[in-house]
């Protein structure tokens, strides 16, 4: 049988772009939310033995719990297979216990995804001590992708004469990747944080005055440590700072956070909706499922 794709809500333009760059059926999950939050999952009355499920994991609980709902079901009416495309996956980050009360979120969501999926396809997993994912979501066929050559194919569309920066060490392997598709100068600041909420950066010994900076990041979720970075960067005398980023959290006040900081474009690509998307990953992904397909 032909797969078909199942969008969620805040998943539906693009799991129904996706479909269309493969020619395949899609239909949408439905889910009502109750009064005391509790969710009420859907699946289309179309049955097919292999499901591809279209949700990026940002703000998360909500989402898990309703696509643990929607996989358990599918698999109730007889689905054979189960791939997850999930271009920003979360929990990544919490990979060991700093505190022996603490539970590490990433081995546990891991293994609860091995146990619903055949398939992950992911863009970018923020990993920091733990490289391979096939460690932390075990038995299942993990295909993870990058947005990198997409993001340097952007800052050579703006033909300009651009300096990329990483705003911590952290990004340092995504901005050099982006660097030598798009054939730039790249650095990177060191960030010291104390909280959640407070960051302080230094910037490389290098000439900013009057340079174009694009901050480049896999993640963007509050904004403060861009911010920083952006605010160092004007007092060295950069002509203009712009942010490029990969996966769109922006938490409540992140925008008012960059706003403030004299950001003047921000740029995204649309693994999490959101109004600064300008860069599309449907063929990224497509491209990798139709693997899975083929090897159905």
């Amino acid at each position: 049988m032909t797969p078909v794709i199942y969008t969620f809500p805040d998943y539906q333009q693009q799991g129904k772009h996706l479909a269309e760059s493969l020619n395949l059926p899609c239909f949408d999950v439905q889910v009502h939310h109750f009064p005391d939050k509790e969710s009420l999952v859907t699946l289309p009355p179309q049955k097919n033995q292999h499901i591809i499920f279209c949700l990026s994991l940002d703000y998360p609980n909500n989402k898990l719990i309703e696509l643990f709902f929607a996989a358990k079901t599918a698999r109730q009416q007889g689905a054979k297979r189960l791939s997850l495309v999930a271009p920003y996956l979360s929990y990544m980050r919490q990979d060991k216990s700093f505190h022996a009360e603490e539970a590490v979120s990433q081995q546990i969501i891991g293994q609860w995804l091995s146990e619903l999926f055949d398939d992950l396809v992911t863009v970018d997993p923020h990993l920091h001590r733990v490289i391979n994912l096939d460690s932390v979501i075990p038995d299942t066929n993990i295909m993870i992708l990058t947005a990198a050559p997409l993001l340097g194919e952007f800052v050579k569309s703006l033909a300009k004469n651009i300096i990329l920066m990483g705003p911590d060490e952290e990004s340092l392997q995504w901005v050099k990747q982006v660097a030598s598709i798009c054939d730039v100068s790249y650095a990177v600041a060191t960030k010291t944080r104390y909280s959640d909420a407070n960051v302080s950066i230094q910037l490389p010994k290098m000439k900013f005055e009057n340079q174009h900076v694009i901050l480049i990041d896999d993640v963007l979720s509050t904004g403060n440590t861009v911010a920083q970075t952006a605010i160092q960067l004007y007092s060295s005398g950069a002509r203009q700072v712009d942010v490029l980023v990969t996966h769109a959290l922006f938490s409540k006040d992140a925008m008012s956070t960059l706003e403030k900081s004299n950001i003047k474009n921000i740029y995204s690509t649309d693994s999490i909706p959101h109004k600064t998307n300008c860069i599309s990953l449907t063929h990224l992904l497509s491209e990798k499922i139709k693997i899975i397909i083929e090897t159905r």
